[in-house]
């Protein structure tokens, strides 16, 4: 038996031994996803799924977690970019005898024929002269707590732990060394060489991968991923990043049951070294109900079906509940228990811990989802299919619930860990869910209690008006008869609750521009001023940023809006990719990548391009 890591302690979590987190690119086949540096190293992959234990996770610990390392064996050059109209991720090397690149991706398996069937292949070619090239794949299950068994078998390597085995198969000759394998080759121009990694069991027989054969599920790959974005609608100014953002809000989505994660890893820190680090690797209402929004505007009505029918097939609706009808979040499986653990053997990216699985906010109340989600049924409703007659009872049990509970604190969309207030945002998002459901009824004619649906409107309407209004700051604030202000109030006219126009509205955006606003990047709120029970500092939020462009897009403030959202642009990764937040010197912080901001993205470039005309 192998050992599942090395022995000795990491060493200090220096820059050198953690790539930016800005310096991956992201690929899957819908059921889990792997990121790859710009120096070819595989830092994250979770195998058969986005929730499963990690197999490669030297992201979060360069020594223990364990990496698919392949590169040019000389010093070169390296660029990234994405197979166009694709999530075929392709790493070029430029060296002074020649330029090599490696194609990586995940087939995307559709049907129950090959169901059980994950695959990553990534396939070395030299396109001009000679390369030599190194491999060295070195799995550690389980997050690094699981020891491993290797072995031969036909040409294959066999990595055998007891929760997983996975077989690679390759074109070059490969080595065993200790619990890894490598591989060393030399590349000539208009020459080829593949390594396939392949899950075993599930009844799917294991199989080499052939030069040929890959690239048959290249040309597959690249077939699928242009077939679905064909489906776009967006020919507007910014396609190219409007198409990125839906391909990765695509690649977070699990296929078996349609729910969306947050984003693809768990524990990349908000701040370097610090403790908020927290698992995205599940369904939170709240951002898959803006992701069919955002998934609609462009024309994507399959993956909007797919989260209702995982709303309905997965999620319960206890009304005694004391977190209300919904969690805030799901597994992608539906299930509601996400323990939260700590991996105190990780040492964390650059030396932030803890490392974290599942997540603890799970049973949190947060009212502000049931507006989300009310909001997006109401537009696949208008926008794609009239929702079922079982659908609307199950929105109008909700709605009820709503208006029963609105009046009272909760942790809010931030999830703040500092006790329950009487959030703005929350009370917003209650609004909605009752008005949206209000019109749905009115405009299909079902039945609803409206008469008393339209007093918690209202009730709501003049509460927010009367407490979460600030005469001093001349604002809409984060939380009742306090003056903290917060980014969340950016969705006031995006909500339609106040007229973009509005002068207390306006007053608003001014105020949120010279407080939380640097040089279009926003900061959520101001952690000193509302403390959230966690050591440290946030980064701008990336989401709060997008949100103020079509605030002040639909404030008639074009210029301004334009020119925060080119400079938002100038933020991304060089493959089109954001991050939760953007630190101090405009380096990518948190989980990656994140689906609130890649949606927030899409509207906010829908509704600006709209605006210019």
């Amino acid at each position: 038996m192998t050992a599942a890591g090395s022995a000795h302690r990491p060493g200090p979590a220096g820059a050198s031994r953690y790539p930016p987190i800005a310096d991956h690119g992201l690929i899957g086949d819908l059921r889990s996803v792997a990121l790859v540096d710009t120096g070819g190293t595989i830092g994250w992959y979770c195998c058969p799924r986005f929730d499963a234990p990690s197999v490669f996770a030297s992201i979060l610990d360069a020594d223990r977690g364990g990496s698919f390392k392949l590169a040019a064996d000389v010093p070169a050059r390296t660029k990234q970019f994405y197979f166009p109209d694709t999530n075929v991720l392709i790493t070029r090397f430029f060296a002074a005898d020649g330029v090599g690149e490696i194609q990586d991706f995940m087939p995307v398996v559709a049907g129950s024929a090959e169901g059980g069937r994950h695959r990553l292949i990534r396939r070395v070619m030299c396109v001009r002269g000679s390369l030599p090239f190194r491999a060295r794949v070195a799995p550690r299950f389980d997050y690094g707590r699981q020891s491993h068994d290797l072995s031969m078998r036909g040409g294959r390597a066999v990595f055998e732990s007891p929760s997983l085995s996975l077989s690679l198969s390759a074109s070059t000759p490969i080595e065993t060394d200790g619990p890894d394998v490598w591989s060393e080759f030399k590349l000539t121009e208009g020459e080829c060489a593949v390594f396939a990694l392949d899950k075993l069991g599930d009844g799917v027989e294991p199989r080499s991968c052939p030069i040929a054969e890959a690239e048959d599920e290249f040309a597959a790959t690249v077939a699928y991923w242009r077939r679905w974005l064909s489906a776009s609608r967006y020919r507007g100014r910014w396609r190219e990043m409007v198409h990125r953002s839906a391909l990765t809000l695509k690649l977070l989505t699990y296929a078996p049951t349609g729910g969306i994660v947050a984003a693809a890893t768990t524990s990349l820190p908000e701040q370097p070294g610090g403790e908020r680090n927290w698992d995205y690797r599940y369904v939170w209402i709240r951002d898959s109900a803006f992701c069919v929004y955002a998934l609609l505007r462009l024309g994507f009505s399959e993956e909007a079906a797919a989260f209702m029918n995982f709303l309905s097939e997965h999620v319960s609706r206890d009304c005694g509940s004391p977190s209300g009808p919904l969690q805030i979040m799901y597994g992608i499986d539906g299930r509601t228990e996400l323990p939260e653990v700590e991996l105190s053997h990780f040492e964390g990216y650059r030396g932030s811990a803890p490392v974290r699985t599942g997540n603890g906010a799970v049973h949190q109340l947060q009212l502000d989802i049931y507006g989300a989600l009310i909001d997006s049924v109401y537009l696949y409703d208008k926008m794609c299919q009239p929702i079922s007659s079982d659908h609307w009872e199950e929105i109008h049990t909700l709605v009820d619930w709503v208006c029963d509970n609105w009046d009272q604190p909760d942790e809010g969309i931030w999830e703040t860990r500092g006790g329950r207030k009487d959030f703005v945002y929350s009370r917003l998002m209650c609004w909605v869910a009752i008005e949206r459901a209000m019109r749905m009824a009115g405009h299909r004619g079902l039945p609803a209690d409206t008469p008393r649906w339209q007093r918690a409107r209202d009730a709501i309407y003049r509460q927010i008006m009367r407490r979460g209004w600030s005469p001093r700051l001349q604002a809409f604030v984060q939380h009742f008869d306090d003056d903290v202000l917060d980014a969340s109030i950016l969705m006031m006219p995006l909500a339609k609750f106040v007229s973009p126009t509005d002068p207390k509205w306006l007053s608003t955006l001014d105020a949120l521009g010279r407080t939380l606003v640097s040089d279009s990047l926003v900061y959520r709120y101001d952690p000193l001023a509302s403390p959230d029970g966690l050591r440290g500092q946030d980064g701008t939020f990336s989401i709060c940023s997008f949100w103020y462009v079509e605030a002040l897009t639909r404030a008639g403030r074009l210029d301004e809006a334009r020119l925060a959202f080119e400079k938002m642009l100038t933020y991304a990764n060089h493959l089109g990719l954001y991050a939760e937040e953007i630190g101090q010197t405009g380096e990518q912080l948190g989980n990656f990548p994140q689906a609130f901001t890649h949606l927030a993205l899409i509207s906010a470039a829908f509704n600006l391009d709209r605006a210019l005309g």
